[in-house]
């Protein structure tokens, strides 16, 4: 059995942080959701997150920039 990659580098998500100057913070304290400041960490340097936080993560990041962001422009291994 193949075991799963799980350090994919840094994924496209930091990006859009450092476009809107967001910081781990403010999408933890934006999400009306249940979110730490290690899974945003884990999620801008590349470790394959769970659908389940990427889409907690997805949904911080549209309400703190209010825009219509989709999982594929946050993490490239999506498109496995």
């Amino acid at each position: 059995m193949r075991s799963m990659e799980r350090d994919l580098g840094e994924q496209p998500i930091v990006k859009i942080m450092a476009l809107h100057k967001l910081k781990a913070h403010d999408l933890v304290a934006g999400s009306t959701e249940q979110i730490t400041h290690k899974m945003v960490g884990r999620a801008v340097k590349g470790r394959r997150l769970t659908p389940n936080v990427q889409l907690k993560i997805l949904k911080a990041l549209n309400k703190v920039t209010g825009k219509r962001y989709v999982l594929k422009d946050l993490f490239s291994y999506n498109l496995d």
